[in-house]
């Protein structure tokens, strides 16, 4: 019998070195980059480390809980009932004078501004799972494809999780993208997967780049993790502040609440931040906002406006699917407006009187 145990584990051990070597899984930082990696004051004791003390599972719970949970554990409406039927826009022929912003569910979303396309996050594989049968987009919710998107001036991925930098989507795009912004080490995989490292700015926190006519980029702070295989935190998560000559945009990324964003609030004028708003659970709420928390990074922010993402394509955690959403308004108390744009709506930037619809109600 032990010897029968011995070769069982041997095959799946080998069974998982082998898995593990497909491309989608990318490669960890070699070479100058890991060089680079090393002098930052982020990367401490062989990875990156947040700047409060983040475990991934708060200290109420552990991991045999969680796992019982989400195997085991029912929530009544936790995918929604009906397909979706969404209406996408045509961004290939959007007016380049347009300032607008296109939501693709969850964390991917197009941005047109002062004449440039950026894209970020993009996730159009119909998975965020390594694996198609797992962790599958809700029916009607990926409407989008890499065919359907234009010659884009920036490709910004916040960090390298599935959900947010998916393998088929980027590698799809290549042709189409004439420059990447992303985080310290995430550059690794992009050049595995064929990218040409010239296009590509990896940023540490705090370090800016100046893109020309007048469009900056700051790579800010998250709370939260990165790593696609076993290894955990060799690039770094960062949210991004995008300086315009019209506007300035948040982009959060994936963060549990800290005090980055009083600083981030200090240093820019924000016109709209784009926050994640769902995939929560208080045994996570270190490296994921809790709905009660969206009001304070707001005013911390000092944002106008308040875009949320993170939700209605994927079920990542054990609550309603609509729930990210119903509990904006409620939990409310600052002067900012919340904008809830469907999947593929193409909402204007310029427009201060612009009001969006409970679609998520029909």
């Amino acid at each position: 019998m032990i010897y029968l145990i011995l070769l069982v584990t041997v095959v799946l051990g080998v069974a998982t070195f082998i898995f593990l070597q497909q491309p989608q899984f990318g490669k960890s930082p070699s070479g100058a980059r890991l060089e680079r990696i090393e002098k930052s004051p982020n990367y401490k004791n062989g990875k990156f480390q947040n700047q409060s003390y983040t475990p991934n599972l708060a200290e109420d719970t552990n991991f045999f809980k969680v796992f019982y949970r989400f195997i085991f554990g029912k929530t009544p409406n936790a995918i929604p009932q009906k397909a979706f039927h969404f209406t996408k826009t045509d961004l290939k022929n959007l007016n380049p004078d347009e300032n607008v912003y296109v939501w693709m569910g969850h964390s991917s979303y197009f941005i047109q501004i002062d004449r440039k396309k950026i894209l970020v996050d993009p996730v159009f594989s119909g998975a965020a799972s390594p694996v198609k049968f797992t962790g599958k987009s809700f029916p009607g919710s990926d409407i989008y494809s890499a065919e359907d998107i234009p010659e884009l001036d920036y490709l910004i991925i916040t960090h390298d999780h599935w959900d947010h930098l998916d393998y088929e989507t980027v590698t799809k795009l290549r042709p189409k993208v004439k420059h990447v912004i992303t985080g310290l080490g995430t550059g690794e995989h992009l050049e595995y997967w064929k990218y040409n490292p010239k296009i590509i700015t990896e940023l540490d926190w705090y370090e800016k780049s100046d893109l020309g006519n007048r469009f900056k980029i700051t790579a800010e702070p998250a709370r939260h993790f990165s790593g696609r295989g076993l290894k955990r935190d060799q690039a770094i998560w960062a949210s991004f502040v995008l300086e315009t000559p019209s506007k300035t945009i948040y982009i959060g990324g994936d963060s549990g609440y800290d005090s980055h964003f009083k600083k981030i609030g200090e240093e820019f004028s924000i016109d709209f931040a784009i926050l994640e708003d769902g995939q929560y659970n208080k045994d996570w709420r270190y490296i994921h906002m809790l709905p009660e928390e969206h009001d304070k990074a707001m005013t911390d922010l000092n944002a106008k406006v308040l875009l949320p993402v993170h939700n209605s394509k994927f079920k990542l955690a054990q609550h309603e699917w609509d729930e990210p959403l119903n509990t904006l308004e409620k939990n409310k108390k600052g002067n900012y407006k919340i904008l809830t744009p469907a999947i593929g709506e193409k909402l204007p930037l310029d427009n201060e009187n612009y009001k969006t619809k409970k679609w998520w109600e029909k």
